[in-house]
């Protein structure tokens, strides 16, 4: 059965705009979707992860926005304003998550019917049901080359004369991320079933092709991704989880703290358990995709290797 849908994410059409940051280059909320091999096509990214993509596969061809991009909130609860609204009913191509987590994308593309904009859906890109309980779907080691994949298709749809130029960066953005899947698989080898805890399932796929263990029930992530307090015998196994030395590492979703996760991060550092903190929305400024997830899985393998923790990346 599907845990509850990720917390509530609310539309607030309102007059004072939320800040919206460029991911690569930045685009006003009123242009236009381009139409011909001269234009720069608007492009918008509901997670600067996927804003990242899009602008590294279009390059000098997009201006690309992120919506949501400041790695102090949860993304869960984000509120669109009324130039968000603007911003993605004007794009040519639009890339959404899709498992619940950025459902306000639904319902501007719904209000604001755009025959010329095309909208990737990440979800539905991969084949995924509705029932998948983890939206996270960019610590899926092969997520991104799909995403780029279908960006540089979609691009080329709109500006048919530069279909060599986005397939030739996709081709690049691919075996870019090469470094990235042997550091995983070094991980796999050495330290296979490495026993860890979590907050909830921000990591789990990259943890999934590690191969480690993760000995934290899923109804208890699930319960903190949703926002529902855990069950007292989850609770005490978590902490068991510690005080018992059961787990290597400690991962939390840093950018989502309350004092049942700050009681578990200060459990942890107590008992010496190294922690290592890991990002929703990708750290801006200083990182791409690939180096955001080179640097993520570099400090699991510095925890499990060394026992350093890494609670924030610099």
């Amino acid at each position: 059965m599907r845990p509850p849908a990720p917390r509530a994410v609310l539309i607030a059409v309102a007059a004072t705009a939320t800040a919206v940051l460029a991911a690569g280059c930045s685009a006003g909320p009123g242009a236009a979707p381009a139409a011909n091999s001269t234009a720069t096509i608007t492009a918008v990214g509901a997670e600067n992860q996927y804003a990242n993509v899009i602008s590294q596969v279009g390059g000098k061809y997009v201006h690309v926005t992120a919506i949501e991009s400041n790695p102090n909130t949860d993304p869960h609860t984000f509120e669109a304003s009324a130039s968000v609204a603007q911003l993605i009913s004007s794009a040519g191509l639009v890339v959404q998550n899709g498992l619940g987590y950025d459902t306000y994308m639904n319902k501007i593309e719904a209000a604001a019917p755009n025959g010329s904009r095309r909208v990737i859906d990440v979800q539905h890109l991969l084949g995924l049901p509705d029932s998948t309980p983890n939206p996270h779907l960019w610590y899926k080691p092969s997520t991104m080359p799909a995403v780029a994949k279908a960006v540089a298709a979609d691009l080329s749809a709109i500006q048919p004369a530069h279909r060599a130029y986005f397939a030739a960066r996709a081709a690049s953005f691919g075996q870019s991320l090469e470094p990235w899947y042997h550091l995983i698989a070094a991980l796999r080898a050495r330290y296979p079933g490495t026993p860890v805890a979590t907050t909830e399932p921000v990591g789990d796929y990259l943890l999934q092709a590690a191969h480690t263990r993760n000995l934290t029930p899923f109804a208890f992530q699930a319960g903190v991704m949703n926002g529902v307090d855990p069950a007292p015998q989850y609770v005490s196994l978590q902490d068991g989880l510690f005080s018992g030395h059961k787990v290597k590492v400690f991962l939390y979703n840093q950018q989502v703290t309350d004092s049942l996760t700050a009681s578990f991060l200060a459990t942890a550092q107590r008992s010496g358990i190294p922690v290592v903190g890991l990002y929703e929305t990708m750290p801006e400024p200083g990182f791409d995709y690939q180096s955001w997830m080179m640097a993520e899985t570099t400090a699991l393998q510095r925890a499990i290797q060394h026992g350093i923790s890494t609670e924030r990346l610099k």
